[in-house]
């Protein structure tokens, strides 16, 4: 009987609408917004940059602010807040490159790896695998390194996701910093360190297929910017003099980069949490439909969510219909589906008040799938 239940307030979010939702209809109220505009992604990058940086700077000396010492902890803690808040932004410019065509923002992605995704070990190959989280058949899949089912797993697996951003940045620096050497003279390990250790992913048992020749020359070469990079830190941890460095970065520089990789990780595991309803065990291929209502539009708290779910992620379902709408669209775009479609169009379902209210669903129907779980042992208690 709890079981019963369990699986009807699971599926309820993709049965409750009446109305069919036309794709083609959506697209023509919404065409005029599919061209990403370098005139908004060139300065929302780099003034993001330069503030964190600056921002990041401050963290360690915050004499350059104030002076006066009693001052020094409330100047840091401010500083890391903006730091970390506009580093989590320049990183999910990630997003957007993935589903920009290969051959159109050249020199933006050129930029954007070394001033991001080299020094915050995120380079963009480490992403490629997302596009499978869009390809219809792979959606909800074990061919989706994004997706797992969480509303229909015990609690505890949303902690153990949760838990993860405590020892990711501490992986990615041994996975450059240590094994990328190793995989130039061990072809095995190559394979395993591609196939397990070279995706931006959730789901820790996914298996990454092999990459084309071009597409592993890229990474290489992607790979040894970050390996060489990681080591340039390290030497200027312990070394300074000569013409590269006149001092050596200082003992807290570590800690730092730590808890603002924590930071960055924390906030979006939980954005992720509230971009799905999680509720597909990948038994069969979702429907289109069923795709968009597991996904979550987040229209309200434009301020607070931009900071959340920045470059546009408020608007995940809308993204998950028309992934390559450049972010400065979205919102503009949701606002003309929301006005045009059909009254029972099931687009509208899409729609959550809140991240909190979406966790909150979440975490109860998890915990119902702890109490199932229960139930055979305290019969066989009885």
């Amino acid at each position: 009987m709890s079981q019963a239940i369990d699986s009807t307030a699971i599926t309820a979010d993709t049965e409750h609408h009446s109305g069919e939702f036309s794709l083609s209809e959506a697209r023509r109220i919404v065409g005029e917004y599919f061209t990403p505009n370098p005139w908004i992604y060139w300065p929302d990058f780099l003034v993001s940059w330069i503030v964190a940086m600056a921002s990041f700077q401050v963290v360690d000396f915050p004499e350059l602010i104030t002076t006066n010492v009693a001052w020094h902890w409330p100047v840091r803690i401010v500083a890391f807040v903006i730091s970390s808040l506009l580093i989590y932004r320049c990183s999910l410019f990630i997003h957007e490159l993935v589903h920009i065509r290969a051959g159109e923002f050249t020199a933006f992605r050129f930029v954007w790896n070394l001033l991001c995704g080299i020094p915050f070990l995120i380079p963009t190959f480490v992403y490629y695998t997302h596009l499978d989280h869009h390809r219809r058949k792979h959606y909800g899949t074990k061919e989706d390194g994004e997706y797992i089912p969480l509303a229909r797993l015990p609690a505890w697996q949303i902690l153990f996701y949760l838990s993860q951003i405590f020892v990711i940045p501490v992986v990615a620096v041994f996975r450059f910093g240590v094994l990328t050497p190793l995989t130039w003279i061990s072809p095995t390990l190559r394979k395993w360190v591609h196939r397990h250790a070279s995706s931006m992913i959730m789901d820790p048992t996914y298996i990454r297929p092999l990459p084309t020749n071009k597409t592993l020359r890229t990474i290489r070469f992607q790979e040894v910017l970050v390996f060489l990079f990681i080591w340039l830190v390290a030497v200027r941890m312990v070394w300074a003099g000569g013409l590269l460095f006149e001092e050596t970065l200082p003992p807290s520089f570590l800690l730092h980069a730590y808890l603002t990789g924590v930071f960055v990780l924390a906030i979006n595991a939980l954005r992720t949490l509230g971009a799905h309803r999680w509720t597909h065990l990948g038994e069969h291929e979702m429907t289109f439909v069923e795709q968009m209502l597991d996904s979550v539009n987040y229209p309200k708290h434009p301020f607070t969510g931009g900071l959340w779910a920045p470059i546009g992620l408020r608007y995940h379902a809308l993204h998950h219909i028309f992934p390559t709408m450049p972010y400065h669209a979205l919102a503009e775009a949701h606002r003309r589906l929301i006005r045009d479609l059909p009254a029972d169009s099931p687009y509208r379902h899409c729609q959550a008040e809140s991240l909190h209210e979406v966790l909150g669903t979440l975490w109860r129907r998890a915990r119902e799938n702890d109490n199932v779980s229960a139930e055979p042992n305290l019969e066989l208690g009885a």
